[in-house]
């Protein structure tokens, strides 16, 4: 599976366009405005600063799979991430993570192993993939993994391109 060849919406309307990702690194991470992990936003969005000049991005994508944790509407979840957090890495529109509604992009993603060897199903809000600038998928971190923990910066800088 290519991040690039999937389709889905962005937030605010009209295409994502994965496409443009194409040879960058991206952290693809289920997002959710009103979890106990959502502060999460506050290190994903450093990090995305931190490497967006080196040809990396973060990519949220909203569920509310997850005890209805991302009631919100599109406008509403843009607000909150952006007066809250700071927010300015894309997000797309929200998008079912697991089940049979399960969105094409997480039908690919969930193929891959964590660190542990877990597979499958999202377990929580704040899932994440790293995905090497190619389009595959580097590595796969619990929601509980802090996005600026040393595991992640390390896979991260390990697919960075060059």
């Amino acid at each position: 599976m290519s991040l690039h060849d999937v389709q889905i919406g962005a937030l605010t309307g009209g295409p994502a366009d994965l496409a443009q990702y194409r040879g960058k690194a991206v952290l693809v991470v289920n997002v959710a405005s009103k979890c106990g992990l959502t502060p999460q936003y506050a290190a994903l969005e450093k990090l995305h600063a931190a490497y967006a000049g080196r040809g990396f991005t973060v990519l949220g994508v909203p569920c509310n799979q997850f005890m209805g944790q991302e009631p919100g509407t599109a406008e509403e979840i843009a607000t909150f991430c952006s007066a809250t957090y700071g927010v300015t890495f894309p997000l797309t529109e929200k998008t079912d993570v697991n089940g049979e509604g399960r969105h094409p992009l997480y039908a690919g993603l969930v193929t891959v192993p964590d660190a542990e060897g877990y597979t499958g199903d999202i377990r929580w809000n704040f899932e994440k993939f790293l995905v090497a600038p190619d389009g595959t998928v580097a590595a796969r971190f619990a929601p509980q993994t802090e996005p600026d923990a040393p595991e992640v910066v390390a896979a991260l800088e390990g697919v960075l391109p060059a």
